[in-house]
């Protein structure tokens, strides 16, 4: 009980702090918004090709820019625990009572919300162009997202706290998210892509979170993609967060 209420005054706090600055929620949303505005109607056409997914562009697109969101909106946020860490913060948790799991997890928390009030805005704001999604449906990329979130997050704090400069840090994630992102099947469908690219996806974590959103974008949800997504990414969620767990008791212990 006293985690639980550690992590809740942690991510409380966090959130104040997110709520007087909700330009990085804004920021986050930015590079979506862009893909669907300025990318998506080329996919109309080719939504036409043999090997395209069903479900129209819209909702084939869409599932992957949840994804993308995902992405790009949890892996920088390591960038806010180095900040800390140069200015003390860090070094003067070590003398509160405050759980260290608790100082991870209302963090993380803190991070996974803003992933999910962003998924439902960008959802909100692709359904005039031709998205449509029932309610399960949602709940379901909202769950693999609030996920994959906290997967990312917790990589993206862990390596932080290893590397300690922004520099380093920024070279990392700047060399890891593209190749992650061009594997998933985000832009394209990876069912037109050729043997050996399906090949190489195929390790990627990230296209079988695409797959397990597309389907459930399109009402798919006894499909074995949803299964193998969220079982895939709920893993990985596991081992991230206790891995984070033990480098904040290292760092703060």
């Amino acid at each position: 009980m006293r985690t639980l209420r550690d992590v809740w005054l942690v991510f409380t706090r966090y959130v104040g702090i997110h709520l007087r600055n909700p330009v990085w929620l804004v920021l986050g949303l930015l590079q979506p918004i862009v893909y669907l505005v300025l990318f998506a109607p080329l996919l109309v056409s080719i939504a036409k090709v043999p090997g395209f997914p069903p479900g129209g562009a819209f909702n084939v697109f869409v599932p992957g820019l949840v994804i993308q969101l995902g992405l790009f909106g949890a892996a920088f946020v390591g960038f806010s625990l180095i900040s800390e860490v140069h200015f003390g913060l860090v070094e003067r948790l070590r003398v509160t009572p405050v759980s260290r799991v608790a100082l991870l997890l209302g963090r993380a928390l803190r991070d996974v919300l803003n992933l999910v009030v962003g998924t439902l805005i960008l959802v909100v704001l692709s359904v005039p162009f031709g998205l449509s999604i029932r309610p399960v449906g949602l709940l379901v990329v909202l769950g693999l997202q609030a996920l994959l979130g906290l997967c990312i997050v917790c990589v993206s704090y862990s390596m932080a706290l290893r590397l300690h400069s922004e520099d380093s840090f920024a070279a990392v994630v700047t060399t890891v998210t593209p190749p992650l992102l061009l594997l998933s099947g985000v832009l394209l469908p990876l069912t037109l892509a050729p043997a050996w690219l399906r090949d190489i996806a195929a390790a990627n974590p990230l296209a079988y979170a695409v797959n397990a959103s597309r389907a459930a974008f399109n009402d798919h949800l006894g499909d074995t993609s949803v299964v193998e997504g969220v079982v895939i990414v709920a893993v990985l969620a596991v081992v991230s967060t206790l891995v984070a767990s033990r480098a904040f008791e290292r760092a703060v212990g």
